[in-house]
């Protein structure tokens, strides 16, 4: 009983693994049961044993991305000698993962899947400001951001300019590189927060953006 159950869950984890690779690299609507189906090399009824529709393996693939966003952010902290790396190694990730994503993937998730998101929201724990807020703790302890500032609000608008970067409905891909957008709009805000000290290691990680 054990083994069937254990090979049930470790089906719909792969599952929901080439799903999110699918949906990433060619958007959610052109990615159809029988494509999924086929890049599986199974039945789509097999798919549907686990998975009511397309809607609820959807969910099961931001969860997904959600958790694994709430790791990076813990381990790439973890690892990094300061706030301030830490911030910059974030950007270079989140830009080298978007460069790789379809933008048919954000522009379908609004258009078709909106609604579901939000009367589901509370199914999926998406990363959000309070994941952050002690790197810019730790950033004013270390010198590198300044005392006076609120830092509940500061993390709040990092968190959203960070998102807010990649989304392609507001900066175009085809008008803007990820690069200047970066440098425009979220390292110029930290520069307004930071201290001297914060200021000189900004313009050193600058360069390798």
């Amino acid at each position: 009983m054990f083994s069937k159950l254990q090979n049930l869950v470790d089906n719909k984890e792969h599952i929901i693994e080439v799903a999110t690779e699918l949906f990433k690299n060619y958007g959610i609507k052109s990615v159809t049961m029988d494509i999924l189906a086929n890049e599986l090399g199974i039945s789509k009824r097999t798919i549907y044993e686990g998975f009511s529709d397309k809607d609820e393996l959807l969910m099961a693939v931001l969860t997904r991305m959600a958790r694994q966003q709430k790791e990076l952010v813990k381990r790439v902290s973890d690892e990094s000698e300061n706030s301030v790396v830490a911030i910059f190694r974030m950007l270079e990730i989140s830009r080298n993962n978007f460069q790789f994503m379809s933008p048919a993937f954000q522009s379908d998730l609004k258009k078709y899947h909106h609604d579901i998101l939000i009367k589901n929201a509370e199914n999926i724990e998406m990363p959000d400001y309070k994941n952050h807020f002690h790197i810019i703790e730790r950033g004013v302890k270390e010198g590198f951001f300044r005392k006076d500032i609120n830092r509940d609000l500061v993390n709040r608008c990092l968190f959203n300019l960070g998102r807010s970067i990649m989304d392609n409905d507001l900066f175009p891909y085809e008008l803007f590189s990820r690069r200047d957008v970066i440098r425009n709009i979220f390292v110029n805000y930290l520069r307004g927060i930071s201290t001297a000290r914060g200021l000189d290691l900004i313009n050193k990680l600058e360069k390798d953006i």
